[in-house]
């Protein structure tokens, strides 16, 4: 795959500190990415506040930010470095939520920046439970029984429209923070009530929960070009 000549520097956002369901893997592949961007060339910043981290030593990016990896503080940044490209696959969670956040605030229109790997619109579709459903209904791809609330009240309403026991997916969160499995009310209205503030965009689907059922995954990597890669074969 050629290289995109107009990019020569890109910014990459870090995970910043480790929790539960955002580990070190992103320290990792974060590192490895900005290995990648310097073989080729290209001028990387990095924005990752946690400096126990292999890719804030200054011999992997050729400037580190020790900031928070917010909206407002990474938008201060892209006006002052000017990067011709974005990394936001590599940072986690909060590389994604940033990312959709400064687009929605217009950063990246205004200043230039594009958007490399994959794009905001995919990012919204996988992360935002709705919409992702909608995706996999468009790809004739069956799903359970589904629908995406945005409080205790109507996730209610859903688990008796659909019947017990449901599963509460929470949308713009990695690892499946604040998810559970509801058998009766009681327990779904502990569990939307624990999981909605947990959203950035306090919503959580409610879905027919397939109990027993083995999901088989693959993971498969595209580029531009339409190249294909099948990385990993999983069961869950």
């Amino acid at each position: 795959m050629p290289k995109l000549k107009d990019i020569k520097k890109v910014l990459i956002i870090g995970s910043g500190g480790i929790v539960i369901g955002q580990a070190a893997e992103f320290d990792y592949s974060g590192s490895q990415a900005l290995k990648a961007m310097r073989e080729e060339g290209i001028q990387t910043i990095l924005v990752n506040p946690n400096i126990a981290t292999i890719q804030t030593s200054l011999k992997m990016a050729d400037k580190v930010y020790l900031e928070p990896a917010t909206p407002e503080v990474v938008a201060q940044i892209i006006r002052r470095e000017k990067p011709d490209g974005i990394l936001l696959g590599f940072g986690g969670q909060t590389g994604l939520n940033v990312g959709v956040q400064l687009d929605r605030m217009g950063v990246f229109k205004k200043e230039g920046v594009q958007v490399l790997g994959t794009s905001i619109d995919t990012i919204m579709k996988t992360e935002d439970r709705d919409l992702f459903k909608k995706a996999m209904e468009e790809a004739q791809v069956p799903v359970p029984k589904s629908k995406a609330v945005y409080s205790v009240e109507e996730a209610l309403r859903i688990g008796k429209h659909i019947g017990y026991p449901v599963i509460v997916r929470t949308a713009y969160v990695l690892g499946g923070g604040g998810s559970g499995v509801a058998y009766n009310p009681e327990q779904l209205r502990d569990i939307a009530g624990r999981a909605l503030p947990l959203s950035m965009e306090h919503q959580v689907l409610v879905e027919q929960y397939l109990e027993h059922w083995k999901e088989v995954e693959y993971e498969v990597m595209r580029d531009y070009q339409d190249n294909t890669i099948t990385v990993a074969g999983l069961e869950n």
